[in-house]
């Protein structure tokens, strides 16, 4: 192959790559758009709606700080906010009574289940692709998110 060839194939394979990450934003934008509309038909801002639906369990506030990739202080305001609407309540953590962990009330788990529901209904229809085209691109972005290590070759085709 010719030093052309070479650049031409790099130039192509870098085209496909920025197609990709524009179409996987794209992808994250809508996907995110449609979970706000679900979060605000159910009277929840987005970051609530958020900590509501990842709460899998008791967490510390530092951990869902570092989860949304926000401060201590944003956390606070969002779980005060949870909290007014009885959704979680503070406890303090076993071994340490100063750290506070957010726990998911009854209301709480009751809303969790009914916004997991919409969001998924709504990107029920957004993926709307024959089953074998879901599984397929289900596959493709679990290869991408394990890494090329885990995904065998890393010759297209």
């Amino acid at each position: 192959m010719s030093p052309n060839a070479d650049a031409d194939a790099g130039t192509e394979a870098d085209a496909v790559v920025a197609d990709l990450s524009g179409l996987v934003f794209e992808v994250t934008g809508r996907l995110r758009a449609q979970f706000n509309a679900a979060a605000a038909e159910l009277g929840l801002p987005p970051a609530q709606a958020l900590v509501l639906t990842n709460l899998a369990g008791p967490a510390p506030m530092r951990e869902l700080a570092d989860w949304l990739s926000c401060e201590p202080s944003n956390v606070t305001g969002i779980v005060d906010g949870l909290e007014r609407r009885g959704l979680v309540t503070r406890q303090p953590a076993p071994g340490d009574r100063r750290v506070k962990h957010v726990v998911l009330t009854e209301a709480g788990e009751h809303k969790r289940r009914e916004l997991r529901s919409r969001s998924h209904a709504l990107a029920r229809t957004f993926f709307e692709l024959p089953g074998p085209d879901q599984k397929h691109l289900r596959d493709l972005l679990t290869r991408v998110l394990t890494g090329p290590s885990a995904g065998g070759d890393s010759e297209s085709g």
